[in-house]
């Protein structure tokens, strides 16, 4: 049982032992501790706020600090959790005894999971910046500590304020973790290192820097705004912030001098039950989905059985300001400092070979979509296209691309119904794709972007096809023995339908997608291995493919067409959107010989 069945079984039935968490079995990576995944796109960044109250002259107790730390080393494979920062006021009086106790608790983790710590008001003279010296904190948690750790970047000369680099999610990321009161000193270094790692996405930890309302909504304290208008708001690295010190909990968004979003959160539980009892946060960054999800929860209770009723119902936290996600389009949020490196565009010569049937792009120079326009078949089997414009239709050269396309160029179609316009691209009377069967298997791919908004009805457009009515190659089984013997379509709740018609039996296999978003580049690719077609979206198999044999493809020496797809034998509705490359492949393909080489984004 996962931990997160554990807490909705928690949730549902706190007292009862069989929740507890099961312990992990010898030899799992649970029970050596993990390996962190520092390529995997998913990741986390766990967060411990103020747990001065666990540290509290002669009331101190460790034992749910020791738990959490326990719980970060077992789940740090599963949760491929890459670091962890403490938010400051570790320990309640800031005493040699307190930060000592403090200090040989964190021994826990100290070389097996990477973290920060800074000081808060309760570990150092409250009313002193970074410039106050010596302190029993420095001796215990300041630089000596972090010297010579991978991701320790270094610190500011007076040893309060310390970076930290992490590889996670593939790139580099910066944690600044910055003193209780900083200095102009202080700032300046901070600058330093942004300057110095100008490309690398920064986050923000200090003790003060926000405040909520009752509501969860966050607001700069008198020390946050200062931060902000000397660090953070100029630097648009920063992208987020986390602090303690006030509770309630709470956060807000902030927008910088560059016009992006900068996440101001504020996580604090000492006024929780045990003094929030090492209560943590995991921020699971999700690069694919370009999300990060946030949960907040208490290990030592998580761990304890049977539970008393306070344990049992702080074992998560569940509201607003504890349990959300933040959509962050990483690559555009970043762009403005670390633009992607995008793939150059490839020749021709990288994407054909032997088996190629066909190939078209256009990125030609010179190319031209002018009605009667060639564009060429770059196979080298002469399947060369010719413009068409239909009634009210028009197509146009574009810029637009999907990232992973060898070509950083397509064809924008503006088709549609009512009224009935379009354009199509088609090959000529005695092109070979006319009257190819692909007995031995094929694949087709197409790259196609739907516009968002989508305005208007394009249901049944249709993206390619083998003109050709089922009924002239004597298929009757279809619903409609009007319609051609092979077409890729897009249904009006925008689902991919891939009607075929094969060349041996009288059946019509009909694969079916989900329904594909606006505003993205997608990646079709339809693969038949001679015996049946499995369509893949992205590199994704999707669901409805039939289990009907499908062996080759009924075409009846009539053109195949890129833009839309014929009615008995006439065209009235076209494409709607973007078309990329499109490559046919007289062979099946595996998902990495595709077009995109991997990028499937």
């Amino acid at each position: 049982m996962q931990r997160r069945d554990l807490l909705r079984a928690a949730a549902a039935a706190p007292a009862v032992s069989l929740i507890a968490a099961a312990p992990a079995q010898a030899g799992s990576p649970a029970a050596k501790g993990g390996k962190f995944d520092e390529d995997s796109p998913r990741f986390a960044l766990a967060v411990l706020p103020d747990t001065q109250y666990l540290f509290d002259a002669d009331s101190a107790d460790p034992a749910p600090l020791r738990e959490t730390f326990s719980y970060l080393l077992e789940q740090r494979a599963e949760d491929n959790i890459a670091f962890l920062t403490h938010l400051g006021d570790v320990t309640e009086h800031g005493t040699e005894a307190e930060i000592k106790l403090a200090g040989e608790t964190f021994r826990k983790i100290d070389g097996r999971l990477p973290y920060s710590v800074l000081a808060g008001n309760h570990d150092v003279n409250g009313s002193t910046n970074d410039q106050r010296g010596s302190t029993a904190y420095l001796s215990t948690f300041g630089p000596a500590r972090f010297r010579g750790r991978p991701t320790f970047l270094g610190a500011s000369a007076d040893g309060y304020n310390s970076a930290h680099l992490i590889e996670a999610g593939g790139r580099q990321w910066l944690i600044l973790a910055l003193d209780w009161r900083i200095s102009d000193g202080g700032l300046t270094w901070a600058n330093g290192i942004l300057k110095a790692h100008s490309r690398t996405p920064a986050i923000v930890t200090t003790h003060d820097l926000a405040y909520a309302d009752d509501a969860g909504t966050a607001y700069l304290s008198g020390n946050g705004q200062r931060l902000w208008d000397k660090l953070i708001k100029g630097n648009d690295q920063i992208f987020l912030t986390l602090n303690g010190h006030y509770w309630p909990p709470g956060r807000t968004v902030l927008r910088n001098d560059a016009g992006h979003d900068v996440h101001v959160h504020i996580t604090n539980y000492q006024d929780r039950y045990y003094g929030g009892a090492a209560m943590i946060r995991l921020y699971h960054f999700d690069l694919v989905r370009n999300r990060i999800d946030v949960e907040t929860f208490s290990p030592w209770f998580l761990s304890r059985s049977p539970r008393t009723p306070l344990e049992a119902e702080t074992i998560e936290l569940t509201g607003d300001v504890d349990r959300f996600s933040l959509d962050i389009d990483f690559d555009e949020r970043f762009a403005g400092f670390a633009p992607p490196a995008l793939p150059a565009p490839r020749p021709a010569a990288q994407v054909v070979d032997r088996h190629t049937a066909a190939y078209w792009r256009f990125d030609t120079a010179g190319q031209s979509v002018a009605d009667g326009a060639v564009v060429r078949d770059l196979s080298g089997k002469g399947n060369h296209l010719t413009v068409r414009r239909l009634a009210n239709g028009n197509v146009s050269l574009s810029d637009e691309h999907h990232i992973g396309a060898p070509a950083h160029a397509s064809l924008y179609f503006d088709g549609g119904k009512n009224p009935n316009r379009g354009a199509i691209l088609h090959t000529g009377d005695n092109a070979p794709l006319n009257s190819a069967k692909f007995l031995d298997g094929y694949t087709i791919e197409a790259f196609i972007k739907l516009p968002e908004p989508f305005v208007g009805d394009h249901s049944w457009m249709g993206i390619l096809s083998w003109e050709g009515r089922a009924v002239d190659a004597g298929k009757k089984s279809g619903y409609d023995e009007l319609e051609p013997t092979c077409s890729l379509n897009l249904s009006g709740e925008r689902f991919l339908q891939y009607v075929l018609y094969t060349e041996d039996g009288d059946h019509n296999p009909t694969s079916w997608s989900h329904a594909l978003p606006t505003g993205v580049w997608q990646h079709v690719a339809i693969v038949n291995d001679g015996r049946r077609s499995i369509i893949y979206v992205n590199g994704s198999k999707i669901a409805r493919n039939p289990t009907q044999p499908a062996h080759g493809i009924a075409t009846l020496g009539r053109p195949f067409v890129i833009g839309a797809t014929s009615y008995n034998l006439k065209y009235e509705q076209g494409f709607y959107g973007w078309i990329g490359d499109v490559r046919i492949t007289g062979r099946p393909l595996k998902p990495a010989q595709f077009l995109p080489g991997g990028h499937f984004i």
